[in-house]
Formats: C-alpha cells, sequence, structure tokens
C-alpha cells in the first residue's frame, strides 16, 4: 500500500492525561531515584550502570536511513556512548525508505520492526494520529531529540541552469507550463508526503507563485535513490538531505538550488523518535537512550571531529559512498555546481544553537504545513497533539544528568518568530495568521 493511499481521517487527539503525568513520575524516578544522574555524569561504563539500577533492558533497535543527520545514531554506536549508558546491545539498522521505517515502528521489535528511528519530524504525528498507519487509531510515537537543523539540498535538473534558479522559483512555473504544452508533466520529487523534504520543497515553490499539486506532480523517491533516479531524468527537482545533494554535483548529475539554511536558517530537521509504549514500559533504558544520543550529538559538532564522523558515516555497512560526498558540506563549503561559498552557519548542525532540544513551537510549525497541504485536516487540534507528542521534558532531564551546563539548555519550549528568506513570519503563538496569510495551499476538513 502506497503511502499516500494510506491516507485516513484524524480525530482531535486527547490532550496528555493520567497515563503522561504517571510516566513523569516514573521518568524522574528512573532517573534520579535510580541513580542513573549520578552514574551518567560520573561517566560508568555500562556494568557500573547496571550496578546502580540501570536500564531495564540493554537491547533496542533503532532504524537510520543513509544521510548525514543520523550522524548521531551511528556514532553514539561506532564510539560506544550507547554501551557506556548501559546499553551495550543497540542495533542501529538501515531502513530502505521512510516508508519502511514507518511500517516497522509500526511493527515494533517485538513484530520483527524497530523500536525507534532516525526520522523527519513530522512523521511521529501523522502517525500517533493514524494518517499514515494501518493500525487504528494510530501507533503512539514520541519524540526525544532533534536530530540536526539544517543540510538539505533542493537540486535542479541540469536542463534549467539557463534559468538560474536559487530562492526565487518564479521562472519555473513558465517553464513547467511549456513542458506540460509539449507533453511531459514535470515532476519534482520529496522523500515522504508530509514530511520535512516535501515541506521544504513545497514551500520553496509556492513562495514564487508555483503551485505544487497544479503546475507540477510531486512524486515520492527514497533519498538513497535520488541520484539514481536524477540521472535518468525521472524528475526535474528534488529535496533530499546529505550526502546526495552534494553527491548529485560531484556527478554532474543536476545542481543545488539551495541548501536549506538559506531558505529557514537554523531550521528543525530530523528527529530521534522512540515508539511510545518502548518508553513507557523502559523508562530507564529511554533515559539512557537519550543520554547516549545527546553525548553523541555534542561529538558530531566538535570541528575536531568531522573528519573521522565523514570517514565513519562513509562506511560500506553505513553509507557506502565517498567520504568526499560528505566531508565539505559537514564543514560548511558549499560547490553548488553554479556557485560556491563557505559559510559554517549553514552547515548541518547537531549541537550547536541549541540544534538537538526539539523546540515544541517547531512541531507546530510542521503541523500548520500539513495542514496547509491537506495532510491533516483543518480542524486539527495541533497543541494537543504536540503536547502528545514531544518530549522536551526528558530531553531537559538527560542533558542535566549528562551534565550539560544550564546555559545550553532552552528556557523556552518556543524559539518564538521565526522569519523565513521571503520575509513571511510564523508566530507559534497565532499559527492561524501565518495559514490565512498564505496564498498557495490546499485544506482539507
Amino acid at each position: 500500500m502506497s503511502d499516500v493511499s494510506r491516507k485516513s481521517e484524524i480525530s482531535n487527539p486527547p490532550a496528555a492525561g493520567s497515563s503522561r503525568r504517571h510516566f513523569l513520575k516514573s521518568a524522574a524516578a528512573s532517573l534520579a531515584g535510580a541513580g542513573l544522574i549520578s552514574a551518567v555524569r560520573a561517566g560508568f561504563p555500562g556494568g557500573a550502570h547496571a550496578a546502580a539500577g540501570g536500564p531495564e533492558v540493554t537491547k533496542a533497535i533503532l532504524g537510520y536511513i543513509a544521510l548525514t543527520d543520523t550522524a548521531p545514531l551511528i556514532v553514539a554506536k561506532e564510539k560506544g556512548f550507547f554501551a557506556k549508558y548501559g546499553m551495550p546491545d543497540v542495533e542501529v539498522v538501515k531502513q530502505a525508505s521512510w516508508g519502511t521505517t514507518r511500517d516497522n515502528l509500526e511493527l515494533g521489535s517485538a513484530g520483527g520492526g524497530i523500536d525507534g528511528a532516525h526520522i523527519l519530524t513530522p512523521m511521529p504525528y501523522l502517525m500517533t494520529a493514524g494518517k499514515i498507519t494501518k493500525t487504528p487509531g494510530g501507533v503512539p510515537m514520541a519524540i526525544l531529540s532533534r536530530l540536526n537543523t539544517q543540510g538539505q539540498g533542493i537540486m535542479l535538473a541540469n536542463a534549467h541552469k539557463d534559468l538560474k534558479i536559487g530562492l526565487d522559483t518564479s521562472a519555473l512555473k513558465e517553464r513547467f507550463a511549456a513542458m506540460k504544452a509539449g507533453g511531459k508533466d514535470p515532476k519534482v520529487a520529496m522523500t515522504f508526503p508530509g514530511g520535512t523534504h516535501d515541506c521544504w520543497i513545497r514551500y520553496w515553490l509556492a513562495a514564487g507563485g508555483v503551485d505544487p499539486d497544479k503546475d507540477c506532480q510531486t512524486i515520492v523517491v527514497p533519498p538513497p535513490q535520488m541520484v539514481a533516479n536524477a540521472k535518468v531524468g525521472n524528475m526535474e527537482a528534488y529535496c533530499v538531505g546529505e550526502p546526495w545533494p552534494l553527491q548529485t554535483v560531484n556527478q554532474n548529475v543536476g545542481y543545488c538550488a539551495i541548501t536549506t539554511g538559506e531558505l529557514w536558517k537554523n531550521h528543525p530537521e530530523k528527529s530521534f523518535a522512540l515508539r511510545a509504549e518502548f518508553v513507557d514500559k523502559y523508562p530507564k533504558a529511554t533515559a539512557a537512550l537519550l543520554a547516549a544520543v545527546l553525548e553523541a550529538a555534542q561529538w558530531c559538532d566538535k570541528d575536531g571531529n568531522k573528519d573521522e564522523m565523514c570517514a565513519i558515516l562513509a562506511k560500506r555497512e553505513w553509507f557506502k559512498v565517498p567520504v568526499d560526498d560528505i566531508l565539505d558540506r559537514s564543514k560548511g563549503k558549499f560547490d553548488l555546481g553554479v556557485r560556491s561559498f563557505e559559510n559554517k552557519d549553514l552547515m548541518q548542525k547537531y549541537w550547536r544553537d541549541f540544534a538537538s532540544y526539539p523546540y515544541q513551537s517547531h512541531e507546530l510549525w510542521f503541523l500548520t504545513e500539513d495542514i496547509r497541504w491537506g495532510y491533516l485536516p483543518a480542524t486539527t487540534d495541533t497543541k494537543a497533539l504536540v503536547a502528545k507528542v514531544n518530549r522536551e521534558d526528558l530531553w531537559r532531564e538527560a542533558a542535566k544528568a549528562i551534565g550539560v551546563a544550564a546555559a545550553d539548555i532552552p528556557t523556552s519550549a518556543s524559539r518564538g518568530v521565526e522569519t523565513f528568506f521571503d520575509g513571511v513570519k510564523f508566530d507559534p503563538a497565532n499559527p492561524s495568521a501565518y495559514l490565512d496569510a498564505l496564498k498557495i495551499k490546499k485544506l482539507v476538513g
């Protein structure tokens, strides 16, 4: 069954109730009462955690897709951070597509699937709401941390180099119309309906007056298959995470119109999420996994570790790509095929500038965009859905447990008003005003 055909109506999810309060209490007890905070701060190896009342289990199965923003999960495995926090048997398992990730999360490890994943931030919400699952009522998920900000690319076929498209996409409207008149339906690709890449390419097109539902056809292509599909001319444009944009340029398959930090500086991207059932059943293991991922994110964001990080990701067992397809953009060097520049502030971030913290205001923007494009009905209680899925409270506990300074922990769950490249602003206190002001949209329900 396709991602699109698995859409179903969503009912307004309930606000967090007694089960959530019970979990908060048990999680706090697990972190403090069981001695996990002191053990984490002392940097004890896994065996010491077990002696201190550590994780209930030593294993979890986590999915990932070959994208540079999964680095904290892979590094946590390769550098022993999972083992350090009492989870030596964690498996980090490659997934073929975001649809496969969704399916395996729905199964859970007990059913031959996975417990958690590197995931497109909107997906845990769509799963919880039952929009993309087979399970009636959905599969409750919990977002524990952001894995990165920025670091995606919007690509165009070399046939459109003459237009010199960057942030302004207005010239594509006429180009796509001419293609249609000539009998060719222009296609633009993203990686999952309602996911982050879908949001970026739709926003980019619509800002220039191009309707992604009328002026072109939007298709789904798994990230590792983007370059191969571009080679055979299956799409005119696409949005995907690194290393595939840089590989596109390195192989001269197409060119990069923008790196997505230019669209929205320090924008949220992937998340680390677990099935809510796992979180409820194993609060200490959840805390240990999160502590390991946060420490790995800190390691990945140190400039001196970038070469080693990229060498790890390039390995056959992880990405199986040349390290040169990963390295430059991980250091803030951008060869877009039509222009080049260095800007470390636009590179993929894992920890700096609060990149790891899952701001609830960012989740609200993703849900608002999914309403904009008809993936969620306009009646969705977005604030209740965020309250159900977003576990920034656990992020704060884990950050404190591993000794993160107070100055590196956000003081608010909202980053405030966000401004996009075209001057449009999103105020999380009034998302309906943002939605009302957008000219191109497709509302349902």
